[in-house]
C-alpha cells in the first residue's frame, strides 16, 4: 500500500540531512522535490534539491490548482509542493515522502487527512540555535526571522502524529524510513 508521510519541523532542524540520509539507507524512496521561489544556495540543483521558479510562474501555477500545498515562509519566499508527481506515486501504489514546513502540512491536513504526519524535533531550543548559526547561509536579520518562525513551529509539535528527534541523523533517518515503510 502507498503511503503520504509529511515531514515538518522547524527552521534548522536538520530535515533536509535527514532526508538525504534516508536516501542513503534506501534510494527508491520517493521524496517530493518542492518548488520555491527563492534563489539557489550555493551548491543546490534545479529539479534536484528544489523546482526554482519565478514568482510569476509560481502565482500561474497557483491559479491552476497545480499545488497540493503552497505557503510564504519566512515571510518572504513561496514554497510549494506540486501535486501531479505526489498523486502520480500514490496511484502507483508508491509511498511518497514530503519535506514541507509547517503551514504547508496544514494544507496537506485539510486535503489529506489520511497521510502520516511527523514532526522532526531538535535535542534542544539550543542546538536548534547553534545549528542556524553554524550553517552560516543567512544574514543576521534572516536568523532572527528564522528563530522568530522555529518558536511558532516547535509550539505545533502536538498537531502531529508522531515526533522524531533528530538528536543524531542516522538514528533519525532510520526512524523515518521505518515510517515511510510501514503501509497505511
Amino acid at each position: 500500500m502507498s503511503r503520504l508521510v509529511v515531514l515538518a519541523g522547524p527552521t534548522a532542524v536538520g530535515k533536509g540531512t535527514v532526508v538525504r540520509a534516508l536516501r542513503d539507507l534506501d534510494p527508491d524512496v520517493y521524496i517530493s522535490v518542492s518548488a520555491t521561489t527563492r534563489d539557489p544556495r550555493p551548491g543546490e540543483i534545479d529539479g534536484v534539491h528544489y523546482h526554482f521558479i519565478s514568482p510569476e510562474d509560481f502565482d500561474r501555477r497557483v491559479e491552476a490548482g497545480e499545488f497540493l500545498e503552497w505557503a510564504v515562509v519566512h515571510g518572504v519566499n513561496r514554497y510549494g509542493t506540486l501535486r501531479g508527481p505526489v498523486d502520480e506515486r500514490l496511484a502507483h501504489g508508491q509511498s511518497v515522502l514530503l519535506e514541507i514546513d509547517l503551514q504547508g502540512a496544514r494544507q496537506v491536513k485539510e486535503t489529506m487527512p489520511e497521510a502520516h504526519f511527523v514532526f522532526l524535533a531538535p535535542p534542544s531550543w539550543e542546538e536548534l540555535v547553534d545549528r542556524l548559526v553554524g550553517r552560516g547561509t543567512e544574514s543576521e536579520e534572516e536568523r532572527e526571522r528564522r528563530l522568530a518562525t522555529a518558536r511558532v513551529e516547535l509550539a505545533a509539535e502536538s498537531e502531529f502524529d508522531q515526533t522524531i528527534v533528530n538528536d543524531t541523523v542516522e538514528r533519525a533517518a532510520t526512524e523515518l524510513l521505518g515510517v515511510v515503510r510501514a503501509s497505511g
